[in-house]
């Protein structure tokens, strides 16, 4: 990933290259090589290279520019910043070096300086792709600031579309079932695949306070209706409701919230939810993050008490954007959902699963990206009608792009195709699910 990362850079700031620095064609043989070594994309080779030599040569330009560019590509953003410094110390009309600096500054986390330092970059005589970089930098500081800030947020969206199986039910009516011999059960119309067309509604608010620069408190209440253009019977409304609170700690944000939810169909309440979520986010620049979660939820099934159900899942995930503006993500958890009724171990299952996708900006209104998901479940005892442990395959696919039309609005054209193979002939389906979403954000 290194070597992409400084491939994608070089690429970048190209501009910042040539002709703001000529003294690197008649500096000594240890630099140029070090030079050599970044174009290679071998960044921690070259750090490794002049890092000894720091003391005896700070305060030269051309080995500090080099050393600071190693040290960013290798994620010493403070030596990168003391060695930058120096450059502009010795020479302040050093466009290249302030944009260097800027990055450092900005990968730690000091968005402030960061801003300062770029928007001067920006003034000097750079290079049209170089001004374009740092214009991708302070659109991302202006991101992270708003991020920080107290903040009431409110979004209406609308949904149309066609769902080849708006119920996941079984694509074969006839159904052999070994509890009885084997004979041939014809499944209920409503356990049968069914289509429709469809439209939906949904809303959402979050707000979050900032009490300092460490904590805020946020909240956010979201619901949506969905009706069949055919098939009313399978009409879904959900609400969901989380409260917690947030603490950063330079790059760590430690979360938890408490999670309420319920899901109707038919405009009977079909699953309630109540749980709490923990989160530990670490971000060591603007660029990539990563952290893990643990999620805990109480499912109950109105009616269906057998089919209640704990639910424990603890997982990890990994993003990392480009300078390019491609942005690729990927996780893992594992799970478990325990059956609150003893008698019932076919209910309860252990859960493997993960997901990976990526985000490609084509212009500033538009992005495409797709996304892929893969669970496994495993559950705990005999099904009373097909005698064995049922085991599920779930795969999903799902690719579209989003489009800004203008400030506020988005619109989101996209596809998604899911498979679920198992042992048990009731709970295999497929279906594909079209669907154009509308949106305003206030």
């Amino acid at each position: 990933m290194k070597t992409i990362h400084y491939r994608i850079f070089k690429g970048l700031i190209a501009g910042l290259l040539v002709g703001l620095n000529p003294a690197w064609a008649e500096v000594d043989q240890m630099v140029i090589q070090a030079g050599v070594l970044l174009d290679r994309g071998q960044a921690k080779a070259a750090f490794d290279l002049l890092a000894p030599q720091e003391m005896p040569r700070a305060g030269d330009p051309d080995f500090d520019t080099v050393l600071g560019i190693a040290a960013i590509e290798t994620g010493q953003f403070t030596r990168a910043i003391f060695a930058l410094e120096r450059v502009l110390a010795v020479q302040p009309e050093n466009a290249r070096a302030r944009a260097e600096l800027g990055r450092a500054l900005f990968s730690v986390g000091d968005m402030r300086a960061s801003r300062k330092v770029l928007m001067q970059a920006k003034r000097e005589a750079i290079p049209q792709g170089a001004a374009n970089t740092i214009d991708q930098f302070l659109q991302a500081i202006d991101r992270t600031e708003e991020a920080a800030r107290s903040s009431v947020k409110l979004y209406i969206e609308a949904q149309g579309g066609y769902d080849s199986n708006i119920n996941s039910g079984s694509g074969n009516p006839n159904v052999a079932v070994p509890a009885f011999g084997g004979a041939i059960f014809t499944l209920a119309p409503s356990a049968v695949e069914t289509s429709s067309t469809f439209t939906s509604l949904g809303a959402g608010l979050f707000a979050r306070h900032v009490v300092d620069s460490r904590w805020s408190v946020m909240a956010h209440l979201s619901g949506m209706t969905r009706g069949n253009f055919k098939h009313s019977a399978f009409n879904t409304s959900q609400f969901d409701l989380n409260a917690g609170a947030s603490y950063r700690y330079e790059q760590h944000e430690f979360s938890g919230a408490i999670q309420l939810g319920t899901y109707s169909l038919n405009k009977a309440s079909a699953r309630e939810q109540a749980g709490v979520v923990g989160e530990w986010t670490y971000r060591p620049d603007g660029f990539q993050q990563w952290g893990t979660y643990f999620q805990w939820g109480h499912l109950t099934y109105p009616g269906q008490s057998a089919r209640d159900t704990e639910r424990s899942v603890l997982g990890a995930n990994v993003a990392y954007a480009f300078r390019d503006g491609l942005l690729v993500f990927a996780g893992g958890y594992v799970g478990r959902e325990k059956e609150r009724a003893s008698a019932f171990h076919n209910i309860g299952h252990r859960l493997l699963g993960g997901r990976a996708g990526l985000q490609q900006s084509v212009q500033d209104s538009l992005a495409t990206f797709a996304s892929v998901g893969l669970e496994k479940r495993v559950y705990g005892g005999a099904d009373p009608l097909f005698l064995v442990a049922r085991r599920d395959m779930q795969t999903s696919l799902n690719v579209g792009f989003n489009w800004v039309p203008a400030n506020h609005w988005r619109v989101t054209p996209q596809l998604s195709l899911v498979s679920v193979r198992s042992n048990t002939a009731t709970s295999g389906f497929s279906k594909s699910l079209f669907s154009v979403a509308v949106r305003r954000d206030f």
